[in-house]
């Protein structure tokens, strides 16, 4: 078909993709996909896309089909590649004429430029960049805007490369056109330069906007086109002379109002330039060196004198303080403790630095800084009252310092300040001095001014630790400040709240919490929300930190828990709602089982709460976290929240829905401590267990799995036969498949179930786990490589046959048909295997299990047992010396793993009380063999058993096959049998 019939069909059935309806959308969406790989498909493309006569939406759609098509088929190794005469016809019409009309499309057609570029340019389009640089020179304004605009794209994403050789073919291209582009540059920002005068809006603009894109080609080869960019006279030419440009179009900005069309390009102009210093400067830190003087000069005069007055804007004294911050704080410009030690460049750079901040200089930044960047604004004000939830969480943390005012002076102060603490703390003391006792209420200036003073002491607490005798500070001028109930004094009442805060884990004596804990009560019945908000927050870091004490803060949590509470509610947002949950779960944590009398009111509110936020996915994340930390208060009174709790996992840990995408680890974490805080297994809890399977089937990181297992674990303690005749078919099948692609960790987790099972359960555990104890069996007679695969091998067949000798017996059954073996040889090779692998076990319970199993099958008049007894005898002996210890008075021994119930450890003061799931694994101690059965006492009855079998010549024949020293060491240990 040739290429004018095949573009009349795509262009029908494009337009038919750019339809509302979707019985017309759908069969042109799915045909166009067919096409993708059809040769002569983007050739089509193209003759649509560059045909200004036909229909926008049409021609944008063939320009996304394009470009996706670029990422899909361009590659020579991608399936159902683009042939090379198809793409070199393509390569040449993308750069025939730079005239389209639409400037989004312009826009696309340049990126998709670029895509090919990045791929292809030099090797196989040597063209491409000799074409742009005649194409920018034209007279025609549109063409010359548009090739500008594609060298921009092509500039961009080749710097973009990361591989060596595409750094080296970048470098070689800036240093070819480097002086072709600052010509150029130069040459539209004089014209615009010029034009500003004349008057001419339309021309003013499209001369900006050409200055724009030039100047964004510059920024890429500058900072991005040298390995050693101060060698080279023109780029730091450049940069010189930025200051001078930007101090030109500073000078601009008077003459070109808020209201006027440019504003926009010229502030993105200036913010440009700033880019280019920020940029550079952080790449080539040392080639920056001679820039150092000329941008601190710049910057400081332009924010912290009069200098800046009516001509600079926000983002631009965020970028000028940005500036500042990231040459105080450049690592590079640090000497080492030892001056010897340091580079030369680094040297020249910190003397550059210190002729700079001069004493007059610091003592001015820091006092501009406090008393005029620091104050509240009016808009920050009115915010305060019209919205005060949206203030509380006004951007902070994160990259905010980049690119908001507030954030960004904060983040220069905090820097400045560690930098010249010694110069700066006094003169910060100094300002605070004259603020001592109460401000006058009716003197707003006065109260911002103290606002702003006692932001900068929080922000410097740290390098303040020895100036400042905080608890002194405290009694006797913050908590008079408390007591203010003035509406008008509500700034100082919240900042000074946040300055304790701050202070809490830098200086705060223990003795003074209480009289904070009741300044909190009072301030979280504060008229204003702000201030609420921010009690709440100083709570948290008190809770949290180091040196809290639950004793001192029990008399303060009724009233506390109440009136965080009411917070949560009277809150609408849903980041304070999330805030305030945070702060109550961290009370709960610390208070732990104390919490109990006080949690109906939030479990009540809870599902209510759960039920609203249905589109707020982190803020039931938060509910989550709030639930954990509840369930570990209230323990097996858990259980009356399980009408709440049992759904709520059951949603969060459900692959198929999609919330579990955000809640699953908090679901999985809450499930666990719901089992572990369990009192006995509810039909409902049970139910939930459906969610497992599938959960072990999806791609789980490693951590939750883990708490799967740890899930299965606490299910097989709370009810080991109901769960296992419910699930076990099931879970077995999962483990069969885990244990086909998992990591050795993850088997040996997986063995670790297994082995609970039969713990818990040694009639049902190895019917219901049958499929994977011959996989178990195998390893060990074949000898498995990984120490801690064999052990937890040992441990699950120890397990079987100790304490299900019939299913062993079947087992091995089975097993010696698998092997074409008979029994007794391959109980041989199993006992054999097991004696030489011993060392592989560390944990002593398993040693002592190792020996028990292994002893358990004597007496027996078998040969093959009898020629391995000095085996059996070698690790009963190497167990004994595992766990007995010697009593000094009597001079005997005794199984040191031996557990009565007479033994009831007294649980500390720091120590957490015991669980339920603690409870029912101390009672399952107290029925294992481990733990009830003495290893000395079952040696001796075992041998005596032997000896009684075989006779006493028989049995001293066989015990002469034991090495006389262990023989001894035995005879020790069964001295008083």
């Amino acid at each position: 078909m040739d290429l004018n019939s095949a573009s009349t069909i795509v262009l029908r059935v494009l337009t038919q993709a750019t339809s509302q309806d979707t019985a017309v959308l759908k069969p042109a969406e799915e045909q166009l996909k067919q096409w993708e790989t059809q040769p002569g498909f983007y050739s089509v493309l193209l003759n649509i896309f560059t045909n200004h006569t036909l229909d926008i939406n049409v021609r944008w759609l063939a320009v996304l089909y394009f470009k996706n098509g670029i990422d899909r088929y361009w590659r020579r190794v991608a399936p159902h590649a683009l042939s090379e005469e198809e793409k070199s016809t393509l390569r040449a019409g993308l750069i025939t004429n730079f005239n389209e009309p639409i400037n989004q499309i312009a826009t696309q057609i340049a990126v998709l430029i670029a895509k090919v570029a990045r791929l292809d340019c030099p090797r196989q389009w040597p063209e491409l960049i000799p074409t742009l640089l005649e194409s920018v020179k034209v007279q025609d304004d549109l063409r010359q805007h548009r090739a500008l605009l594609t060298f921009y794209h092509v500039t961009k994403t080749l710097a973009s490369k990361r591989l060596a050789a595409d750094r080296k073919l970048f470098y070689d291209l800036a240093s070819g056109i480097y002086n072709f582009a600052c010509s150029l540059w130069n040459h539209h920002t004089d014209t615009f330069l010029q034009q500003v005068s004349s008057g001419n809006e339309a021309t003013v603009q499209s001369s900006l906007e050409r200055t724009l894109l030039s100047l964004k080609v510059l920024r890429k080869l500058t900072v991005n086109g040298f390995v050693e960019p101060h060698k080279n006279i023109e780029v730091m030419g450049f940069l010189h002379g930025i200051f001078d440009r930007l101090k030109q179009f500073l000078d601009c900005s008077r003459s070109i109002g808020a209201d006027n069309v440019c504003r926009d390009r010229l502030e993105k102009t200036i913010i440009l330039f700033t880019k280019v210093l920020l940029d550079f400067l952080d790449q080539h830190p040392f080639s920056f060196t001679p820039l150092i003087q000329r941008s601190l000069e710049f910057s400081v005069s332009y924010v912290f004198t009069e200098v800046g007055e009516g001509v600079t804007f926000e983002r631009f004294i965020v970028q000028c303080m940005n500036l500042i911050k990231m040459i105080v704080k450049n690592y590079a410009y640090k000497p080492s403790k030892n001056f010897e030690d340091s580079s030369p460049e680094t040297l020249k750079a910190h003397k550059i630095k210190m002729a700079f901040f001069t004493y007059p200089t610091l003592t001015e930044i820091c006092r501009r800084l406090v008393s005029h960047y620091f104050l509240l604004t009016e808009e920050e004000l009115t915010m305060w009252d019209e919205d005060p939830e949206g203030f509380t969480v006004e951007e902070t943390g994160g990259d905010s310092w980049k690119y908001s005012l507030r954030p960004c002076t904060e983040v220069l102060f905090i820097d400045i300040f560690h930098e010249y603490n010694q110069t700066l703390t006094p003169v910060l003391l100094e300002m605070m001095q004259t603020l001592q006792g109460p401000t006058n209420v009716e003197d707003m200036n006065a109260l911002l001014i103290k606002d702003a003073v006692y932001n900068a002491m929080g922000l410097a607490a740290y390098e303040l630790f020895d100036s400042v005798d905080f608890d002194q500070w405290f009694k006797n001028q913050l908590l008079p400040e408390l007591q203010v109930i003035h509406n008008r004094y509500k700034p100082l009442r919240r900042r000074v709240i946040w300055l304790i805060g701050q202070w809490i884990s830098v200086k705060f004596k223990s003795d003074l919490r209480p009289l904070l804990y009741e300044a909190i009560c009072n301030l979280l019945q504060d008229q204003d929300l702000v201030v609420r908000i921010e009690t709440a927050t100083t709570l948290k870091l008190t809770v949290d930190d180091f040196e809290f004490r639950t004793d001192q803060f029990l008399p303060y949590l009724e009233t506390m828990f109440t009136l965080l509470f009411q917070l949560l509610q009277q809150v609408t947002e849903c980041d304070t709602k999330m805030h305030v949950l945070h702060v109550l779960s961290c009370v709960i944590e610390r208070v732990n089982m104390q919490i109990r009398p006080y949690v109906g009111c939030l479990v009540q509110y809870l599902p209510l709460l759960w039920k609203q936020s249905e589109e707020h996915n982190m803020l039931r994340c938060a509910i989550l976290t709030t639930l954990i930390h509840l369930v570990q208060g209230l323990g097996a009174d858990s259980k009356n929240l399980y009408p709440f709790l049992l759904p709520v996992i059951q949603l969060s840990t459900d692959v198929s829905q999609p919330p579990h995408v955000y809640l699953l680890e908090d679901g999985l974490e809450l499930w666990l401590v719901t089992l572990e805080n369990s009192p006995c297994i509810t039909p409902e809890l049970l139910r939930i267990f459906q969610n497992m399977s599938p959960l072990l089937e999806s791609e789980l990181s490693s951590e939750n799995l883990r708490t799967c297992f740890k899930i299965i674990n606490g299910y097989i303690f709370l009810s080991s036969t109901e769960f296992l005749q419910t699930y076990a078919i099931g879970l077995c099948q999962s483990f069969c498949e885990l244990l086909k692609e998992i990591t050795t960790e993850g088997q040996v987790q997986v063995l670790k179930v297994v082995e609970n099972a039969l713990k818990v359960n040694p009639v049902l555990g190895p019917q219901m786990f049958q499929p994977i104890l011959p996989c178990v069996f195998r390893g060990i007679v074949e000898g498995e490589r990984y120490p801690v695969v064999m052990s937890t091998y040992l441990g699950v067949m120890g397990r079987v046959l100790l304490q299900n000798t019939s299913y062993f017996s079947s087992l091995l059954n089975e097993m010696a048909h698998k092997f074409n073996q008979e029994m007794d040889q391959l109980l041989g090779s199993m006992i054999e295997m097991w004696v030489d692998r011993m060392d592989n076990i560390t944990q002593p319970e398993r040693r002592k299990l190792s020996a028990l199993a292994l002893l358990s099958l004597l007496p027996s008049d078998n040969s093959v047992i009898q020629d391995k007894f000095c085996g059996i005898i070698n690790i009963s002996v190497e167990g004994l010396h595992d766990v007995m210890t010697e009593d000094p008075e009597t001079r005997t021994y005794k199984d040191c793993m031996l557990m009565s119930h007479l033994e009831e450890p007294k649980a500390t003061e720091d120590e957490e009380p015991p669980t339920e799931q603690d409870k029912r694994e101390k009672m399952l101690a107290l029925k294992d063999p481990v733990h009830t059965v003495s290893l000395q006492q079952f040696i001796y009855e075992k041998l005596k058993a032997q000896q009684e079998l075989l006779g006493e010549q028989g049995f001293q024949s066989l015990m002469e096959t034991v090495d006389t020293e262990i023989v001894t060491q035995l005879q020790e240990f069964l001295q008083g049998f």
